[in-house]
């Protein structure tokens, strides 16, 4: 057997996320449907960096998957592709054209699409003025119809980076810990004057990103002061008032890992259920004091 990495993206507007579900269109079903077909085989399992869900973009995802060493020896045929060419060149024959494999290859001794991840970056758009309002980005720019203060909004998020209990952010569930570390959060628009949010932490739980987004938003409205967010973080509870964005605004970037030498040790520590100790916890709270963050 081998273990093959693939490096894909895919516009998310009509899947209901990556995780295959009967009946239903899914990133995982079109996937691994395609694999079967070009590879012959009877079944293909493959395993993601990162669950995205129901309308979520990818620019950046990778997965893996094991096969046979025979089936990715016979990829090229009588080509004089590579295994990891041909498969690419077969699949974006089958494939529908709002999911494209970049690359495949033979992944390092150790490697794990989920497991062996330090991080992943996820970027959201936001379009907050009229003039800023373009139909052709529509599918993965979030339309606001207020003016956003993305500098406050860029203050308000910083407070939050750390490793902390995201339970205020997250959708709980079950036997699931909610501790993540957020290695960055950031607001800045870019050049054509997209509010845009850089995200980047070594996992995220469910919704989490978005939630984040939801309230950066009601700091940037005026509603709610710069240290409210991480108010909220610190209480550790679901707020109502911290509305979930758009999926169409998010796209996952780009997913991070170790040298090869490191792949293994990562995939072994990541699949340890984290805990905050109580000093761990003291340490979260000052560092997140808005009085000595501003």
């Amino acid at each position: 057997m081998l273990r093959v990495r693939l490096d894909l993206a895919y516009d998310g507007t009509t899947f209901s996320g990556w995780a295959a579900q009967p009946r239903l269109r899914t990133v995982e079903g079109e996937l691994t449907s395609a694999l079967v077909r070009v590879l012959r085989l009877d079944e293909v399992r493959v395993t993601v960096a990162g669950r995205t869900d129901a309308g979520v973009h990818a620019r950046g995802q990778v997965v893996h998957l094991d096969i046979p060493a025979p089936a990715w020896r016979a990829t090229p045929g009588r080509s004089d592709r590579t295994p990891g060419q041909a498969l690419v060149h077969r699949l974006a024959a089958v494939l529908p054209e709002d999911v494209r494999v970049r690359s495949a290859q033979v992944a390092p001794p150790g490697f794990d699409a989920r497991f062996s991840a330090v991080w992943r970056r996820y970027a959201y758009r936001i379009a907050d003025r009229d003039s800023l309002h373009d139909p052709l980005s529509r599918a993965w720019v979030t339309w606001h119809r207020r003016t956003l203060d993305v500098g406050a909004m860029d203050l308000a998020a910083r407070l939050l980076v750390g490793e902390h209990d995201f339970a205020a952010y997250c959708k709980p569930r079950p036997g699931a810990t909610t501790i993540r570390t957020l290695q960055e959060i950031r607001w800045e628009r870019d050049e054509a004057g997209i509010a845009v949010a850089h995200v980047r932490a070594d996992a995220f739980c469910h919704s989490m990103v978005r939630a984040l987004v939801g309230a950066s938003i009601a700091v940037g409205e005026g509603r709610r002061p710069v240290d409210w967010p991480a108010e909220v973080l610190r209480a550790g509870n679901r707020d109502p008032a911290v509305g979930v964005a758009p999926a169409r605004g998010l796209v996952l970037e780009e997913v991070g890992y170790p040298p090869p030498s490191e792949l293994a040790e990562r995939a072994r520590t990541a699949r340890a259920v984290r805990t905050l100790t109580r000093e761990d916890a003291s340490v979260a709270a000052r560092d997140e004091d808005p009085s000595s963050a501003l």
